[in-house]
């Protein structure tokens, strides 16, 4: 049954996403609260009530579920138990079960192998010795991560041979690791799919990102890729939404490498790479993410002008002083967001710049000349 608009939504998680997924609710008529450790959090100002406590606080998420129609996240960091507790009153999507495979990076190659889409090789290690055998059988450079935490490249190490193991289990200091070969990879892909509780779907097309130290730089949509890779991206994408039974977003992550696709990682939410969709679609990832989780028929995915976007890190700030945001603003077509972030760390997502161009590149040349403004 519908959700509709007057109803009030959780959101567990009041970052940027939860900032910008909140405005656009506000904007269909519902009422929001979110929850968050973070007494400062970026969506503070934009939902009636932050409930300040720990993602793992199980008490406050059922105060929060009472008080709300429906139930969802934008950060991946959320206990299940939380989410199973939220569940005994409202909806909650997407499920526990869904984020308890995403959380744990070995149980999702494990599920997307067993689900049939193209993975990279990788091996699970719960152990320095596993470890090295794991190193052994990759046989070369390989990426080692937590299969728990860490985002942007943090919770992982790069290593060349299988005597390395041991010193990168004690960095990690995990108590359970993926070892994924190192990539030959030619580009970096990403799909939005939403799915309703009804079992409606709808396929944003690719987006293409490049990233600088492991950390997005920029995105554009759609991808300017041909059509039979876009039309094999979009059916990964909508195969593993479907078994993971998502309700809500789903953000897959992709390599192209040689010519196929393998899949990266999943993030069960709205997503850095598609936040050109406000301006370049019918219908934004956060009015889509509304939709899905209140049963609402979903929007068209259709792009209407290409756009770009480009992040903006803590790293621009200099001291106390703002980045020229005139100068970059001169530049016709082009817009900027920003998170409400009070204070601006090195590598610390505080918004981006978005413009729409007549050509995929173009839009990613006009907010990179918009960026290079800033200084």
């Amino acid at each position: 049954m519908p959700i509709l608009p007057g109803s009030t939504i959780a959101i567990f998680g009041g970052g940027q996403l939860g900032r910008m997924l909140a405005m656009a609710a506000r904007e269909m008529g519902y009422h929001l609260r979110v929850i968050d450790p973070d007494p400062g959090c970026a969506a503070r100002f934009s939902v009636e009530e932050h409930i300040v406590a720990s993602f793992d606080d199980v008490e406050a998420a059922a105060w929060l579920a009472k008080r709300c129609n429906v139930a969802t996240l934008e950060i991946e960091k959320v206990s299940t138990d939380c989410l199973d507790r939220a569940a005994a009153f409202v909806p909650v999507r997407p499920s526990s079960g869904a984020l308890a495979i995403i959380q744990d990076r070995g149980a999702q190659k494990t599920f997307l192998k067993k689900a049939g889409v193209p993975v990279g090789p990788f091996e699970i290690a719960t152990s320095a010795e596993e470890l090295e055998r794991a190193l052994v059988s990759l046989a070369g450079p390989c990426f080692v991560k937590a299969a728990r935490g860490g985002y942007d490249g943090r919770g992982q190490v790069q290593t060349q041979a299988s005597e390395e193991a041991a010193a990168a289990w004690r960095d990690l200091a995990a108590e359970s690791c993926v070892a994924e070969r190192a990539l030959d990879i030619e580009a970096e892909l990403s799909v939005m799919v939403a799915r309703s509780p009804s079992g409606s779907v709808a396929v944003y097309p690719p987006a293409l990102n490049h990233h600088e130290s492991r950390v997005l730089a920029w995105s554009v949509l759609p991808a300017p890729i041909s059509e039979d890779l876009a039309a094999r991206a979009t059916d990964i994408a909508r195969t593993i939404a479907t078994a993971l039974e998502i309700e809500g977003l789903l953000c897959v992550e992709l390599f192209l490498v040689k010519g196929d696709l393998l899949v990266n990682e999943l993030a069960p939410r709205p997503h850095n790479s598609y936040h050109a969709s406000a301006i370049a679609c019918s219908t934004s990832q956060f009015e889509q993410c509304v939709r899905a989780i209140c049963d609402l028929p979903l929007g068209s995915t259709e792009v209407l002008r290409p756009a770009a976007i480009y992040n903006l890190l803590g790293d621009d700030w200099s001291g106390q002083s703002q980045p020229a945001f005139g100068r970059a603003l001169e530049l016709p077509g082009v817009r900027l967001h920003l998170y409400g972030k009070s204070v601006a760390r090195p590598g610390r997502k505080m918004g981006h710049l978005s413009a729409s161009a007549h050509t995929a590149m173009d839009a990613v040349a006009l907010v990179r000349a918009a960026k290079a403004r800033l200084k």
